[in-house]
């Protein structure tokens, strides 16, 4: 049996199959990048379970996380949207969706790509923390709150620090396997 980080349930598929296969792998795809935006947004306030279990009706239904046709969206689609059973039907999620997508093609324009200005946060090198237990991983970080900071100042809404953090966790700016867990031993 391998050894995971104690959040990863071995009774739950959802989490295993999330934990071995993808939150150990840096992303640089700018629409991988939103994806995972959209998927903290909603999570707020739930389980990650919740939104797993969601995914890929938010893939169907957000146009498969095409922030320029995210951007665009109108009433006629918010309304569908905010009809869906399938997704998590929060009005004000729905309508940051489109307005952080809105702000997510400005920072793209400025720096290239989400991704440059992502990574540029941590000068493109991830942080290595070396947890012995979940209890030793933070909820948040100066990072997270600089993140959290500039992300408001350019209109995005729903990036709380803690929010961020998680964030930078799923799309792997930060590594906080514990340091039993086999996904730490493989990428050392």
């Amino acid at each position: 049996m391998k050894n995971r980080c104690s959040w990863a349930n071995p009774n739950n598929d959802l989490y295993i199959k999330y934990h071995d296969e993808e939150w150990w792998l840096p992303v640089h795809d700018d629409r991988v990048l939103f994806e995972f935006l959209i998927l903290e947004w909603a999570q707020a306030g739930l389980s990650w379970e919740t939104v797993l279990k969601k995914r890929e009706n938010y893939r169907k239904a957000f146009d498969g996380f095409d922030y320029e046709k995210i951007a665009k969206y109108d009433q006629t689609k918010i309304d569908d949207l905010l009809g869906n059973e399938w997704i998590i039907r929060n009005k004000l999620k729905v309508s940051s969706a489109i307005k952080n997508a809105q702000a997510f093609i400005k920072i793209r324009e400025e720096f290239g790509s989400f991704s440059e200005y992502l990574w540029s946060y941590i000068d493109h090198k991830q942080i290595r923390n070396n947890p012995k237990t979940l209890s030793e991983v933070s909820v948040s970080t100066d990072l997270s709150d600089r993140l959290s900071k500039d992300l408001k100042k350019r209109w995005m809404s729903f990036v709380g620090t803690t929010i961020m953090y998680a964030y930078l966790q799923a799309v792997w700016l930060v590594d906080d396997h514990v340091v039993h867990c086999f996904c730490k031993k493989n990428v050392q």
